[in-house]
């Protein structure tokens, strides 16, 4: 550690911001306080521990900016913050801010999940956050199916799927009884309240209706929505017997981590919590007030008021927030407080003990690693791979590991230029742009370059290394036959292995399977972008917005090309427990059903070379595929309209050939492969069991004789 003490005495006793630099200039840390003298005095003196002494270690050098006021240095030091992102303050763990469903304000209302709810004042209902974005998505699934509300963004000019069965009025056609929307919007808003008793209600009514008329498949999809509301969706329910709406945060600390609980509390109920493990080094205090900023930064969504444990700068955080800020020292709000830390405790002492042994693990891992390439540490690892298809749709990506945890907020992309044909001109091309920028903007470079690669990679990589006059240490990950890492590779070109049972090992694995995720990721998407529009740019008359319609439908044209079978049929008068059978029928024979634009099934059929179903793209037309056996796809669709006169066949492709309905309800009438063949066996048996008799006459006469 440096000795720091002529610079500090001529720190004064002001309040301010401060800011930590490691060695290479890098901000580290920023803070604030009251007193600056007195807050990087206690830095530098006394002992540390935990990620505290991790940052002292790395302090090359400080510097401090006065304000006039305790409020201004917050202010300075959250801009700061978001400024430079330093490694050492509090990171929030999804670099997303939270998802909430909103009930959307408008004349036929609809449910939305959105994220950003950073905007004006509006009409619009908004619930949570949610800890997920998969529990909001699980939530408007379920009351969509239940209620019959608007689905699309826009109204359209004519009716869709949803109304077809039953999950839409068809506002976009016709005017909808404003009573039953009001009806629907009480009980929905009720619902995300916290009370699901009439849903609960409506959903055991239609499972009672499913199985009286012996519809089990859909009692069973009732069943398991019931299921989820009881378990995942049920929210935690503490009555405080009146109309309160707060948010209330508590927090527990041991060691350098702290426990986060924060409770939402919407009339009068407990309806959600969000939880989090942090590792601080600034005091608790402090740290969940700077927690507190950044979550609600984040969300974007504001409490009335906010509930906080002693320790808290209410009077600092109010002004920041502009909320109301309260410490609770009695009554039902003192012991919710009281719960919330009991459960900030709970919390981490349960993931305590899988922390300090993963702390181990890595710990010892990255010494073991710094030991073997002989260099100081190994904190920050840098690792590459590339993906390509056939030399081409060239891509790059990078993956950043602290400690050997992820740091997806540093994860990089780099789209490859054409001209590049190779897998070491990508790797020259992608180290050359990710250094140089690390070189030009003074950014934190890293301990260790880790390449998914042999020699080749790793002298690419010290090519580019040194021309920029960068002193990092290189390291390779080298596969065996198998395609199985077995050993590593130094910048001198020496082997050294490691024990596949070693913990380094294992993060070494996670390194080489993240990057190479991360990187075919990546290549998918370019590849699939690419080649949708190489397609499809040479069909006339084919926009971008129409490329994107084909793309959502077919996600590729790939399926209809495959496809052995073609069925169009008109599903008018469908509704959902006939789409439930028909999909279950269909499914047997691995058949796909899809509701499709006639324009873009004409698109689809013309890029494939189809003509002459034209005439029968008229009115809702339903798209039935099978690229296996096109017999039993053509049964379960002519069994299916033979029992409902309304589901019509209007005809289709099979094997390249046009076929008309009636053709296809002639084939479908032929008896199946596996009768046929029953039929041919039971024949052949006959004929068998007939000589068998004859033969045994023959015998009998010759044995008489």
């Amino acid at each position: 550690m440096k000795d720091f003490k002529e610079k500090l005495a001529l720190v004064p006793n002001k309040p301010g911001s401060y800011q930590m630099r490691d060695k290479d200039g890098v901000i580290i840390y920023v803070g604030k306080a009251k007193n600056l003298k007195n807050r990087l005095k206690s830095y530098f003196t006394g002992t540390h521990t935990g990620k505290t002494l991790s940052l002292v270690e790395n302090i090359d050098d400080f510097e401090y900016i006065v304000t006039s006021s305790e409020l201004e240095s917050l202010i300075l030091e959250i801009t700061l913050i978001k400024k430079y992102n330093p490694k050492y303050n509090i990171l929030l763990k999804d670099d997303k801010s939270y998802p909430y469903i909103e009930f959307t304000n408008e004349v036929y209302p609809r449910l939305r999940i959105i994220r950003n709810t950073k905007r004006k004042k509006n009409k619009n209902y908004l619930y949570g956050p949610f800890p997920n974005v998969n529990a909001a998505r699980k939530t408007v699934d379920m009351l969509n199916r239940i209620y019959p509300l608007r689905k699309c963004e826009h109204l359209k000019k004519e009716v869709c799927l949803y109304y077809h069965i039953g999950q839409c009025l068809g506002y976009c056609t016709k005017k909808v009884d404003q009573e039953r929307i009001d009806s629907m919007k009480k009980e929905i808003i009720s619902f995300l309240k916290g009370d699901s008793t009439i849903i609960e209600k409506k959903i055991k009514h239609e499972i009672e209706k499913a199985s009286a008329s012996l519809n089990y498949e859909r009692a069973l999809e009732l069943k398991n929505m019931l299921d989820d509301i009881n378990i995942t969706l049920k929210k935690q329910k503490i009555d405080l017997n009146k109309d309160y709406n707060f948010d209330m945060i508590n927090f527990y600390s041991d060691n350098n981590y702290l426990s986060i609980q924060l409770f939402f509390v919407k009339d009068g109920l407990l309806s959600g919590r969000h939880k989090e493990i942090i590792q601080t080094v600034a005091d608790d205090g402090e740290s969940v007030l700077e927690y507190i900023i950044k979550f609600y930064e984040k969300s974007g969504l504001l409490p009335h008021e906010l509930y906080v444990p002693e320790g808290i700068n209410n009077a600092l955080l109010s002004e920041y927030l502009k909320i109301k800020v309260i410490t609770p020292y009695r009554g039902k709000l003192k012991s919710l407080l009281d719960l919330a830390l009991e459960n900030a405790k709970e919390n981490l002492d349960k993931e305590m003990e899988l922390i300090e042994q993963d702390d181990k693990k890595r710990r010892e891992a990255s010494i073991t690693l710094a030991h073997l390439l002989n260099i100081p540490k190994v904190e920050r690892i840098e690792s590459f791979d590339n993906s390509h298809l056939f030399g081409t749709y060239y891509v790059g990506g990078m993956v950043v590991f602290n400690n050997f945890l992820p740091n997806k907020n540093e994860y990089r992309k780099y789209k490859i230029d054409a001209s590049v044909k190779d897998d070491l001109g990508a790797m020259r091309e992608v180290l050359y742009r990710r250094y140089y920028k690390v070189l030009m903007e003074n950014l934190e470079k890293p301990d260790l370059i880790v390449l998914d690669g042999g020699k080749n990679q790793i002298i690419v990589c010290k090519e580019i290394i040194n021309s920029l006059n960068l002193n990092i240490p290189i390291v390779g990950l080298v596969k065996d036959d198998h395609h199985k890492t077995n050993h590593l590779l130094n910048a001198s070109l020496e082997e050294i292995p490691i024990p596949e049972d070693s913990n380094l090992f294992l993060y070494l694995s996670r390194i080489q399977e993240e990057v190479h995720r991360y990187a075919i990721t990546y290549h998918r998407n370019i590849k699939a972008k690419g080649a949708l529009s190489s397609t499809l740019d040479m069909v006339p008359g084919i926009g971008e917005k129409r490329r994107k319609e084909l793309l959502k439908q077919f996600g590729s044209l790939k399926k209809m090309k495959e496809a052995k079978i073609i069925l169009l049929t008109d599903y008018r008068g469908i509704n959902v427990a006939d789409v439930t059978e028909l999909r279950s029928e269909l499914r047997k024979s691995d058949s796909e059903y899809k509701v499709i634009k006639n324009n873009i099934i004409r698109r689809a059929l013309a890029e494939n070379g189809i003509e002459g179903l034209d005439d029968l793209l008229e009115g809702p037309t339903a798209v039935i595929m099978n690229n296996e056996d096109y017999l039993e796809a053509a049964k379960a669709i002519y069994n299916y309209s033979k029992d409902n006169d309304f589901y019509k066949i209007k005809g289709g492709v099979i094997e390249g050939k046009v076929m008309t309905a009636e053709e296809i309800i002639t084939l479908a009438k032929l008896p199946s492969r596996e009768t046929l063949l029953s039929m041919l066996a039971g024949a052949l048996l006959g004929n068998i069991s007939k000589l068998a008799v004859a033969l045994g006459e023959v015998q009998k006469q010759k044995e008489n004789a």
